[in-house]
């Protein structure tokens, strides 16, 4: 409490002395600067320090000091000052008189050391509060720590409530209406496919996440994949000093019984700060998927009524340990290993009844397809940081090594029953076994160098090495024993090695800022399939520009406007050929020859006091890669697999604000408006188009009953829209929870129902006209939660540093299925 006070009324101050009596400095070429410690010759962050004349001590300038208790006042004129230190809970402090002059114009300060005050502040409450969701120049930010909402649901649970994103029913991130978003953890590329990301988001509690940013045009510094923007989840971290954590232990009701529980720990000393933090996840639900199609030929028509329902139970284990060793007040260096272990094992029911005419059963497949599924992952950061002067030039180094395996063995027991439900042939029994090797290893270095105070340039390097080793193993149940069938087996290698560079110029100009970037990067990658010999090899080099603009109109209107070229190369499992089964007639297959897609993408934003927020894109794709769900009429099954379409196209306008309709009631609104053209030459031997406008809705409502009992509501709508070949149908649900904290606000309790009147399911039909499905899925989602959280130690605690880590849009494109 006393620091965020401490901030507030810092702030505040800075802001009022910078505006005040400027006309004192500018001009000048003195400079005194300094370092503030507080009682136990900790560096103190956040502290008002107030330049005053010396003569009769008015208020010239004013500044807060930095994370290491750093403080400097530059450019001033010849004079007499005085140095006025403040901050809640210690005494004021003044140094000085310091003359500058020609003889002497620089002055380097002895530390400043704080003394506590006798006096407490009785009866008073400053609660500093940020909104859910907060619009900043640029990206949007939800604020997740603490929300009602976010408390027993996992990271990809609350990735569907934040505005204007949307996952669908295998974990597909998309913002905007467009997919291709790269998620990053901490600023750190996950590197893994679109399945893997969505196990370790699964993984990933939601007690575990502060904020969740989603920035739709990234600069040059980021890498240059994800053509529709990056979704940054970023982990709490303990930011004062001494000893603390917190204890969270919560249970859930939907269908079935699920558990989450979790302890973080931090401390932290005048020379290096340690923290950890353990997650446990335990759920039990289920997943119906029903198909009806038809199959048609040039001779006959063949009708297929899927049903199915999936039993899963899932554990999840994450983890995160790390430190953070003050060499000096300019250099830190660190360590971070984090990682995840999710095992579990389900059973699916599925009946498939077969009928020349509509409602007519000529036979019909009886299965039960029984999976177990392991995945762990674990990643090594090693970085430095280095303050090179006091001027803002400084150096980021960041090294990792990461590693995932995943397991997943499936079997499939199939009967063959007659239009009389009798048996009509020997059941047909298969397993398939996949074992899978992720390895990464990334480097990367940035450098930020101010110019002047009005002009920053950026620059960096990044080199990363990512193999993968692949093996798909079949055996069919003859004879009473299980025999390998050499003919389905497969051995996938992929290696890549990709090479980046990037330069950053910034200039502020009296009302406009201007960012110019350019990014080129250098890829080298080879697919092997080793028993078919297809050998995918290839190397290229692409240039990545970037252009951001925003201009002051006054000062509650702001207008600005970006441009940024971008990439998505495909993910390691859609290059894989292996065939991923859900049903006999049913699976999914790779494509080692999908293309790179990139995409141009324009926006113009204007902004109404930082509140009222719109945003219009535009962005043209070439190689557009895109899930297509087709029919096989020979084999008469289903499959779905990944191509390269010639070109998408997508508009979108988005309006966010939020509004205090009440001062104990406030809410944040997102409207998407958007639409996404596609367009090829040659699918299924013909040309194909296809485009529909649709829209996204999200609001959030914070109701304070009083200042330890909060309402939240949250809801979202999506409307029918179109995705490459298919055609989907609305989805939609609404989020209920409270809160109450107790002891102090050491003690919270949470209660929440999400998807309260079960309403979220996923309808898909075909977008081509000569497939003939209909696809309807629904998930355990209604889910009644009840979290405890107890916060222990001491309040002053500063945490670990964020990192950006050099793996991160290599491990975003893993997948960690199960």
């Amino acid at each position: 409490m006393k620091k965020i006070l401490t901030y507030i009324l810092a702030s505040a101050l800075s802001l009022f002395a910078t505006s005040a009596v400027n006309a004192q400095t500018g001009n000048g070429t003195g400079k005194l600067s300094g370092k503030v410690l507080d009682e136990k010759q900790i560096s103190q962050s956040y502290v008002s320090v107030s330049l005053l004349a010396a003569k009769d001590s008015t208020l010239i300038k004013g500044t807060i000091t930095d994370d290491n208790g750093g403080y400097l006042f530059e450019s001033l004129a010849e004079g007499q000052y005085l140095l006025a230190f403040n901050t809640i809970g210690y005494a004021r402090v003044f140094k000085g008189p310091y003359a500058i002059s020609a003889a002497r114009k620089n002055y380097t300060i002895d530390n400043v050391q704080l003394v506590p005050t006798a006096k407490q502040l009785n009866n008073v409450n400053i609660v500093a509060t940020k909104p859910l969701i907060e619009r900043q120049i640029d990206k949007t930010v939800v604020n997740v720590e603490n929300s009602v909402l976010a408390a027993g649901n996992t990271a990809l649970e609350i990735l569907q409530k934040a505005p204007g994103v949307a996952v669908d029913k295998d974990g597909n991130v998309s913002l905007r209406g467009k997919t291709g978003v790269t998620v990053m953890l901490d600023g750190k590329p996950t590197y893994l496919s679109s399945e893997q990301l969505a196990n370790l988001l699964r993984s990933t509690e939601g007690n575990a996440i502060q904020s969740i940013e989603l920035i739709t045009n990234p600069s040059a510094k980021y890498d240059a994949a994800g053509t529709s923007g990056i979704i940054n989840i970023k982990l709490k971290k303990n930011r004062n000093y001494g000893t603390n954590g917190s204890v969270t232990a919560g249970a859930g009701y939907g269908r079935y019984f699920r558990t989450n529980d979790g302890i973080s720990l931090n401390h932290r000393e005048k020379k290096f700060n340690a923290f950890g933090e353990f997650n446990y996840g335990y759920g039990k639900n289920f997943h119906d998927l029903d198909i009806i199609r038809v199959n048609n030929t040039t001779s006959d028509q063949t009708f297929f009524n899927q049903t199915s329902r999936a039993i899963r139970l899932r554990n999840n284990y994450n983890y995160k340990a790390g430190v953070d060793y003050f060499i000096d007040d300019r250099n830190t260096i660190g360590f971070v290993v984090n990682g995840y272990n999710s095992n579990g094992h389900s059973s699916a029911d599925v009946r498939t009844l077969i009928g020349s005419q509509p409602g007519k059963t000529d036979s019909s497949v009886v299965a039960s397809n029984p999976n177990q599924f392991k995945y762990t992952g674990i990643t090594y950061n090693l970085n430095y940081k280095g303050t090179i002067d006091t001027t803002g030039q400084e150096i980021n180094a960041d090294m990792d090594y990461s590693r995932y395996n995943g397991y997943q063995n499936s079997e499939y027991y199939n009967n063959y029953l007659n239009a009389a439900g009798q048996p009509s042939k020997a059941p047909y029994i298969f397993r398939n076994a996949i074992p899978s090797v992720v390895k990464i290893w990334a480097a990367k270095v940035d450098y930020t160098y101010p110019i002047n105070k009005k002009t920053k340039l950026e620059a960096g390097l990044k080199s990363s090495v990512v193999s993968t080793d692949n093996i798909s193993t079949f055996d069919n149940f003859l004879n009473n024993s299980w025999q390998s069938d050499p003919t389905r087996n497969d051995h996938f290698i992929y290696d890549e090695n990709i090479n980046a560079g990037y330069l950053n110029l910034n200039r502020e100009f009296k009302s406009t800022t201007v960012q110019l970037g350019l990014r080129a990067e250098q890829t080298n990658s080879k697919g092997n399939s080793i028993p078919t010999h297809q050998v995918s090899d290839r190397h290229y080099i692409n240039l990545f520009p970037s252009v951001f603009v925003n201009q002051v109109l006054s000062k509650n209107n702001e207008v600005g406007f970006s441009y940024s070229r971008r990439i998505d190369r495909p993910d390691y499992e859609s290059l894989n050929p292996f065939i991923f089964f859900v049903d006999l007639y049913t699976y999914g297959v790779g494509n080692p020859f999908l293309s790179p897609q990139y995409t141009n993408s324009f926006e113009v934003s204007y902004s109404y006091k930082k509140t009222i927020n719109v945003a219009l894109n535009y962005s043209q794709t070439s190689n557009a890669i895109s899930r297509v769900l087709v029919s096989d009429t020979i084999k008469k099954t289903l499959f779905i697999s990944s191509q390269n379409l010639a070109e998408k196209k997508s508009y979108s306008l988005n309006i966010n604000s939020p509004l205090t309709i009440f001062k104990w009631w406030t809410t944040s609104n997102n409207l998407t408006i958007f639409r996404n053209e596609f367009s090829t030459p040659n699918l299924l031997g013909m040309p194909y188009k296809s485009g529909k406008t649709a829209f996204s809705f999200n609001t959030n409502h914070t109701i304070k009953v009083n200042n330890s009992t909060n309402f939240e509501m949250s809801a979202f709508y999506r409307s029918a829209m179109v995705e490459g070949t298919l055609a989907i149908k609305p989805v939609y649900s609404i989020d209920l929870g409270m809160s109450k904290s107790f002891m102090d606000k050491k003690l919270n309790i949470k209660l929440a129902a999400n998807d309260a009147f079960f309403m979220q399911r996923f309808r898909i039909t075909s977008a081509l006209p000569s497939q003939n499905y209909s696809v309807n899925e629904r998930d355990d989602s209604q889910v009644f939660r009840l979290t405890c959280t107890y916060r222990f130690g001491s309040n002053d605690i500063k945490g670990a540093r964020q990192r950006s880590k050099s793996s991160s849009e290599e491990n975003s494109r893993v997948k960690s299925g199960g």
